[in-house]
């Protein structure tokens, strides 16, 4: 049990219902419950610049000897503010992937942002990822192995999707804030081919968070005539996202990169066969047997995978045998209480 004290700086609420934030929410509560004082600090400003005045007095108002966790959407506000209190404070990076890494940046910006990243990491004392390709990645980064150490989100053991009901066509579910990473422009191209076979999408996340990219989407649907077979649903709260994944028969996620990917996990303890890319970590997520990965971008291959997956009596076998095979794979996975445990020791080991 922490005895200082455990401060978490996040931008924003962590309530957000984004992987990374429910990762860092189920991280506190889970530590939360097993005895530990945690401290959630809220920073004003978006991704990928926090306010930088803001992360400075936040650090400096913490009481000597705490240990700080700064998740990785707060790397890049002021490196040298981490030099400063580092003598004084044990301060832990958690990284669920490299901001530069983000899709959709200016050239400029992705200098930027690796150059300050790149300071945070050599200051603090370690850093925790979510995945080990990502920590395979901060290599480029010079954060040594031995400062890393991997904590995989968890899982919530729940019911086996169930699909949609009988004669309806196969559902796909995409879950993701419609950004360009997301990668839902190249979904709608895919399936701008498929308009003469029998299938309906729900795309479930927040259209907010880049509304100029949300808005070309959606007009991509109205030219394509796909309104009515794509529904965007906006971002859900847990209880209706469950029903969403209770209803599907396939869950397709056409990212162009992922840090680990924590959807694709709540598709598999559903039991759902998976139709995604091989952008990031994604591959080591989802096992081979459960699925088909294609090229990042390539919509004519997202095209093909998602046409053998609903195309007659051959997309049913197929979605019959991914689905047994993520049956059995979601037995396996590890629980949030495991998650939580990891965490607490590579809190004690970097710090």
């Amino acid at each position: 049990m922490s005895t200082a004290g455990l401060h978490i700086l996040v931008p924003g609420p962590i309530e957000q219902r984004t992987g990374g934030y429910i990762y860092d929410a189920r991280i506190v509560q889970g530590l939360r419950d097993r005895g530990w004082d945690v401290r959630i600090h809220s920073l004003p400003g978006e991704f990928p610049l926090p306010e930088n005045d803001a992360f400075v007095r936040v650090l400096a108002s913490i009481p000597d000897g705490s240990c700080v966790v700064l998740d990785g959407l707060t790397l890049a506000a002021t490196p040298e503010a981490i030099v400063f209190h580092r003598g004084r404070l044990r301060i832990i990076a958690l990284v669920h992937h490299p901001l530069s890494d983000e899709t959709g940046l200016s050239s400029d910006m992705r200098e930027l942002l690796m150059r300050l990243e790149r300071q945070a990491l050599r200051a603090v004392s370690g850093v925790v990822v979510t995945s080990r390709f990502t920590a395979d990645t901060l290599k480029r980064f010079g954060v040594s192995p031995a400062r890393i150490r991997v904590v995989e989100p968890g899982v919530d053991k729940v019911g086996f999707a169930e699909g949609p009901g009988l004669n309806e066509p196969p559902e796909l579910l995409v879950v993701g804030a419609v950004i360009p990473r997301k990668g839902h422009d190249v979904l709608i191209r895919a399936l701008s081919s498929l308009r003469h076979h029998a299938w309906h999408c729900v795309c479930a996340g927040s259209v907010e968070r880049n509304r100029s990219y949300a808005k070309l989407v959606m007009g991509s649907v109205e030219r394509n005539d796909l309104v009515g077979r794509i529904e965007f649903v906006g971002e859900c709260d847990s209880s209706e996202l469950d029903d969403y994944y209770r209803r599907a028969s396939v869950f397709v996620l056409p990212s162009h990169y992922e840090g680990y990917g924590m959807v694709l996990a709540e598709a598999l303890v559903r039991g759902l066969p998976i139709i995604s890319t091989t952008g990031g970590a994604i591959s080591d997520t989802v096992p081979a047997e459960t699925g088909a990965l294609v090229p990042p971008g390539n919509s004519e291959a997202l095209s093909g995978a998602i046409r053998s997956f609903i195309d007659g009596s051959d997309g049913a076998t197929t979605r019959t045998r991914c689905k047994q095979a993520a049956r059995r794979y979601a037995v396996t996975m590890a629980s949030w209480e495991s998650a939580v445990i990891q965490m607490e020791n590579a809190v004690a080991e970097l710090a």
